[in-house]
């Protein structure tokens, strides 16, 4: 039988799908960097939001890869 994914996540969850530690999680959430939720003490996470997340920062990483590697052509940065 197949194993259902789950929809909400915890924090050790999210640290674990991420492969970064517990703390670095519990700091995104704080500061809002990750989308979280809290029920009483405990963070939360949608799991196609932390998806979603994760596509949006793969993407403004290729755009802030290729605005340097235009200004790099363009003779902005130094070799």
């Amino acid at each position: 039988m197949a194993k259902k994914t789950k929809e909400i996540l915890n924090a050790k969850d999210v640290a674990d799908y991420l492969n970064v530690h517990l703390f670095t999680v519990h700091k995104y959430a704080r500061e809002g960097r990750i989308p979280a939720f809290k029920i009483g003490a405990d963070w939360r996470f949608h799991r196609k939001s932390i998806e979603k997340w994760i596509k949006e920062k793969e993407q403004s990483n290729v755009e802030t890869g290729n605005s340097a590697k235009q200004k790099k052509e363009a003779g902005l940065f130094k070799s």
